[in-house]
């Protein structure tokens, strides 16, 4: 599957803020944006009046690269978000945080969203009882998502469950550390969603 391979902190630095795509560097003084908080390449420096096509374009490339995904993909789950009733921007961001990679990540087994996939592409997590390796596999009400048994007694799984113990998981998840496992207990509300994301924006651009 097709993904994004360069250097995520260029990533960053267009966006003019932490995407924490890098995980725990991303907290101290090693951050791109700490050092140099400007958009890369050439021009990056200067400054430009930004129109409200280009804070909506933003805005989605924002959001596209949090949840690592690619535009085609993007653009599917908009669509979709659109179908199911309710607000269309809260309905996206609510399907982007349902994806497996996503949860792995919130129940604190990885770095970042992007070490997470990692793991979900290597077979290493179950759903219910049984192994998933999709990424984008949509997790619902009541899933159970576990760290393969044959997995559990690696020592990258046991520094992972340390580190998930001492982080603090979203309120729709029940987390078990220790067990290595955690419980969907409701579905993800806007309120659960911490970073700065306008969504209304990226309805704005689609709906043009």
């Amino acid at each position: 599957m097709a993904r994004y391979t360069d250097a995520v902190c260029r990533l960053c630095r267009r966006e003019g803020m932490k995407l924490y795509l890098k995980g725990d560097r991303c907290y101290t003084d090693k951050c791109s944006i700490a050092r140099r908080n400007y958009a890369p390449g050439q021009h990056g420096q200067s400054r430009k009046k930004i129109s409200n096509y280009g804070l909506q374009l933003r805005e989605k490339q924002k959001v596209r690269r949090i949840y690592g995904i690619l535009e085609n993909q993007f653009r599917l789950y908009f669509e979709k978000a659109e179908r199911i009733k309710g607000v269309t921007g809260e309905n996206l961001l609510r399907l982007l945080e349902q994806r497996l990679d996503n949860v792995v990540f919130r129940m604190g087994f990885g770095n970042s969203r992007n070490e997470a996939r990692q793991l979900v592409r290597h077979g290493h997590f179950t759903v219910n009882g049984k192994k998933v390796d999709i990424p984008s596999y949509q997790i619902e009400l009541n899933d159970l998502i576990a760290v393969k048994a044959s997995s559990k007694n690696s020592d990258k799984f046991k520094e992972l469950a340390e580190a998930a113990a001492a982080k603090t998981a979203p309120q729709w998840l029940s987390v078990n550390a220790e067990m290595m496992e955690a419980r969907v207990i409701s579905l993800p509300v806007r309120e659960d969603i911490d970073m700065p994301i306008e969504e209304h924006l990226i309805v704005e651009l689609y709906s043009k």
